[in-house]
């Protein structure tokens, strides 16, 4: 397992002095990098090999969101590999011991040249050392979409959105799709399916659809290709 230890800033909180969800996907996304960079395993190792690591999905699920000033453990681990793909289980630990978030995610090694899967290298495999996979519930990772929903006004994929990978970062399609979702709406799970890639200056149009307990919101191109599916649930 890799931990590192935190304190809840004021640029990571709402309104309401709790911290927002995507400050709780950051947090675990850099953990995640942390330790691969500790690994020698990170950003210029993988661009050495023209290799990345992407997401293909998230399931974040939140028992109680840290407060403003709050000291907090954040913690990841590997907990599976098949060929190209990786899995990889998050936790937030509040001061008392206790796990107030939870997340599983599914990541694929990506060649940048041929823009195909690559498997993972024998330095990967020695170096991430597996765990057991946390008791939590695991949903599917696909997401269907409903129907009745509504499509949105187009935005333009600027600077700020992107990544060390040239590609929309993986925080950033929860950062669009919130923008739909009413303010008071408390969400206790988030899933993300990831199919394309978004990048600069291409168009994304959000086609939101809210049922009982549930927003639904697919980020797609102008050809109705989709990038992302974000499911946020009560």
């Amino acid at each position: 397992m890799y931990s590192f230890e935190s304190r809840v800033r004021y640029s990571e909180v709402d309104a309401n002095g709790r911290m927002t969800l995507e400050s709780i996907l950051d947090y675990f996304q850099d953990c995640s990098t942390f330790h691969s960079e500790d690994l020698g395993l990170g950003i210029a190792y993988l661009a050495e090999r023209s290799l990345a690591w992407v997401l293909s999905s998230w399931q974040i699920d939140v028992v109680r969101y840290p407060v403003f000033g709050e000291k907090i453990k954040v913690a990841t681990f590997p907990y599976d590999f098949k060929g190209f793909i990786g899995m990889r289980n998050f936790y937030i630990e509040d001061e008392r011991g206790e796990k107030i978030a939870f997340a599983n995610s599914i990541w694929t090694l990506m060649n940048l040249e041929t823009e195909r899967p690559n498997r993972l290298l024998p330095e990967m495999v020695e170096g991430y050392v597996l765990e057991e996979k946390l008791p939590m519930d695991y949903a599917p990772r696909k997401i269907a979409m409903p129907e009745g929903y509504e499509s949105q006004s187009p935005i333009e994929i600027k600077p700020y959105h992107l990544d060390t990978n040239h590609h929309v970062n993986n925080g950033q399609y929860l950062r669009i799709a919130m923008e739909y979702v009413e303010k008071d709406f408390a969400v206790r799970r988030m899933r993300a399916e990831y199919k394309k890639s978004a990048l600069l200056g291409n168009q994304m149009i959000a086609k939101v659809a809210k049922e009982y307990g549930k927003y639904t919101i697919s980020l797609c191109n102008e050809a109705e290709e989709v990038y992302a599916i974000v499911e946020l649930s009560r």
